[in-house]
């Protein structure tokens, strides 16, 4: 039997294995898009070979849905740990959500559930699942009463900006207009969580 100190090193390299292939996975999808993202170039980008990352993820859609969940739970936990601020701040920071590469590669992967039946049940659901917990932490950072008439509504119409913003800027570089945009929705904000 191997001693447990022997194990570590293995299952600590194994992580970190599948940690690279997430993000390598990700990156991949906001560069390549769905068609140009197959399980060899995120195994060669990640520095894994082809075997290690079928090993990690049976399917490419195993590995797809997986990073986008991963990142996106990387995120989460960043928004959690923001220091108490300002909501001008909290709404600039939940549109940065949306204007990432996290946000691009989640776009490559909704069009492809679009199209693809084995993949829509599973975005989908990750999708609900990620939407939720977003609006529970944008409520609790903007410290939003959702028991006051409108407020759920006005949270959930943020976020339904941000990721209009987070469309608008695939194509172009939309800095400039995005921030006066945000600037105006924080004092909407402001005003109708007060």
């Amino acid at each position: 039997m191997t001693p447990p100190t022997d194990r570590t090193p293995k299952q600590d390299r194994s992580r970190a294995t599948r940690r690279r292939l997430l993000e390598a996975a990700v990156a991949c999808l906001a560069e390549h898009g769905w068609a140009g993202s197959t399980v060899s170039v995120v195994a060669e980008r990640a520095g894994v070979s082809r075997g290690a990352a079928q090993h990690h993820f049976p399917t490419r859609e195993d590995l797809f849905t997986a990073a986008v969940e991963y990142v996106a739970e990387e995120r989460s936990a960043a928004l959690r740990a923001l220091p108490v601020q300002g909501r001008a701040a909290v709404v600039a920071a939940l549109v940065d959500l949306y204007t990432g590469p996290l946000f691009r590669a989640a776009l490559q992967l909704w069009v492809a559930a679009s199209n693809e039946a084995s993949l829509h049940p599973r975005v989908s659901e990750l999708e609900a699942r990620v939407g939720r917990e977003t609006h529970r932490i944008a409520v609790e950072l903007l410290t939003a009463d959702e028991t006051r008439p409108g407020v759920r509504e006005t949270v959930q119409g943020l976020l339904d900006m941000a990721r209009g913003l987070g469309l608008a800027n695939v194509l172009t570089d939309d800095t400039a207009r995005r921030r006066r945009v945000v600037a105006q929705w924080a004092a909407l904000v402001d005003d109708a969580l007060n």
